[in-house]
């Protein structure tokens, strides 16, 4: 049995004096790392690529709507071909950053307010999954199961892991409880241990509401911006060890 343990990093988050990647980094088995617009600058994308090298961290972009005021949270109207040069820009400069350091991007997640509207437009989803096609056909699209964000990737000849959130409360439907909501985001280390073992030996999570809803997950993640984080993720990946699931980049065989 195996998982990925992903991070979004590289967004400038800082703990005890110390930006939260260094503390993350050693426990993770892949990165997504912020490209510029919602957060972190050429600079930070350099520093997270060569300490992912240092830790054996499977690297991937992690592009989002260019504003930095709402740290890419909130909706932002785009045609399908802005977004594509939106996303192509980022790729592009990321690409470039990891080439020089000979580094390799495997996946592709992208965030906040994209993520989730890529999940429920079709146009969107298409726009992102032909971008990708057309950027690297064998880069791995990371996204919410059941949505149409993996449907266009398997559309487009993507390969596409399905994510499971840590620290993240579900609806019904499968859907993330909106940040603004209570509960929604979960800080206690216990309940996120429990939670994402029962994901991966059981495949399934409790919603909000306190129903059980059957859940896919190729990859678990744990937001970097949480306070908590970097105790959830050592903690994570302690008691993954323990239980003998092996903690895997995806894509590894």
């Amino acid at each position: 049995m195996k998982i990925d343990l992903n991070c979004d990093l590289g967004e400038g988050v800082f703990f005890d004096g110390k930006t939260v990647d260094h503390l993350i980094m050693p426990h993770i088995s892949s990165v997504n790392i912020a490209c510029g617009l919602h957060a972190g600058n050429k600079q930070t994308m350099a520093e997270t690529i060569a300490l992912a090298l240092a830790c054996q961290v499977g690297i991937g972009a992690h592009p989002g709507y260019n504003d930095r005021i709402h740290f890419g949270r909130k909706y932002i109207p785009m045609t399908q071909a802005s977004l594509k040069a939106l996303i192509m820009q980022q790729l592009n400069e990321l690409k470039a950053l990891a080439d020089a350091q000979g580094a390799h991007l495997r996946h592709f997640k992208a965030h906040g307010a994209l993520y989730n509207a890529a999940a429920n437009d079709r146009l969107l989803a298409d726009a992102i999954a032909e971008t990708i096609q057309q950027f690297d056909s064998e880069m791995i699209v990371v996204g919410l199961p059941g949505t149409e964000m993996e449907s266009a990737s398997y559309q487009s000849g993507l390969k596409f892991a399905a994510e499971a959130f840590a620290d993240r409360a579900y609806n019904d439907d499968g859907s993330l409880v909106a940040r603004n909501l209570a509960g929604a985001v979960i800080s206690e280390s216990k309940r996120v241990t429990d939670r994402c073992l029962l994901m991966v030996k059981e495949k399934k999570v409790q919603t909000i509401t306190g129903n059980w809803i059957p859940l896919q997950a190729d990859t678990i993640c744990v937001h970097g911006d949480n306070p908590e984080a970097p105790s959830l993720i050592k903690n994570l990946n302690l008691a993954f060890q323990n239980e003998g699931i092996s903690i895997q980049a995806i894509g590894n065989k």
